[in-house]
């Protein structure tokens, strides 16, 4: 089993014949996504890889394919309107790779969001991956994946690929990872991720990666704990990036910076280990924590 994705989803790539949305929608098909339909303003009736039609508009992709999942590839400029025509074309989930969006374009988008039967995976993002179901919308290395019952769920691309590749060395498969992106403001937060992991039956254990920056590690750790006491809880590590980062400067993400005395490194890992979350000392450790911890809890 997977959250938000897998088996029964049909993919479309909205800026397919783009360079990287050429690239990375023949990843997403050769992992084994369903990918039905491109869309690319006035490049309707072009085809893809042969026999994936281009739409000029999302309303066509779906009214035709029946498409109810869409990866974007759009520039920065375009890229608000390019998920806001997705919400409206009745996508349900929608992961939004496009790095450099105005951090008020997103916030627009989020707004427009609210009450809606819709999922915003970024932007920024490496989007989302189910092992086990063969199915891919994102920009993460399929290979590196192994099908299983441990949950995902970064703020870091790289460090997710990083402790994907861990357990999998160890025998430890994936339900599913979902990278939400670094960005300031975003679609998807921890605890969406984490309540869904929570009440998927197949997801056992969970690690999630963080970083300096705002405060939604504090707020996730938070919901964990009160969950917990409601009887809801399983085996989780964690990890916070940037702990030896200068107050002040900014780090790789939007996000990740830390200002009047909020989103250092320390406050987040207490607050995690407070909540009963096991905190991996170095990216590099994240498998081998998460490894003993089932052994003991064995």
């Amino acid at each position: 089993m997977s959250i938000l994705v897998g088996r029964d989803t049909k993919l479309l790539v909205q800026g397919i014949t783009g360079r990287e949305g050429s690239f990375h929608a023949m990843r997403c098909r050769e992992y084994g996504a369903d990918l039905v339909a491109g869309v690319t303003p006035g490049r309707g009736g072009q085809m893809f890889d042969d026999d994936i039609p281009v739409y000029n508009s999302i309303n066509q992709a779906v009214d035709e394919t029946g498409a109810n999942a869409s990866l974007i590839f759009v520039p920065p400029a375009f890229a608000a309107d390019a998920i806001v025509e997705s919400i409206d074309g009745g996508i349900s989930v929608i992961a939004c790779i496009t790095e450099g969006i105005p951090v008020m374009d997103t916030i627009r988008v989020v707004r427009y969001l609210k009450g809606k039967d819709v999922t915003l995976i970024g932007p920024n993002c490496p989007g989302i991956i189910t092992p086990g179901e063969d199915f891919k919308m994102g920009i993460m290395p399929g290979h590196i994946h192994k099908a299983g019952r441990m949950g995902v769920v970064s703020r870091s691309g790289t460090l997710t690929y990083e402790a994907v590749g861990q357990l999998t060395d160890l025998g430890i498969g994936q339900s599913t990872c979902v990278g939400i992106g670094g960005d300031p403001v975003n679609g998807t937060n921890f605890i969406d991720v984490l309540d869904l992991f929570l009440d998927d039956e197949e997801t056992e254990s969970i690690i999630m990666i963080g970083e300096i920056g705002g405060s939604a590690e504090e707020e996730a750790a938070e919901f964990i704990k009160q969950e917990a006491a409601k009887g809801r809880k399983k085996p989780m590590v964690g990890f916070i990036a940037g702990r030896t980062a200068p107050p002040g400067r900014r780090m790789g993400h939007a996000g990740a910076i830390v200002s009047g005395g909020q989103g250092g490194a320390d406050d987040k890992i207490a607050a995690m280990e407070a909540a009963g979350i096991r905190v991996s000392p170095s990216p590099s450790e994240l498998g081998t924590t998460l490894d003993a911890m089932l052994k003991e809890n064995a």
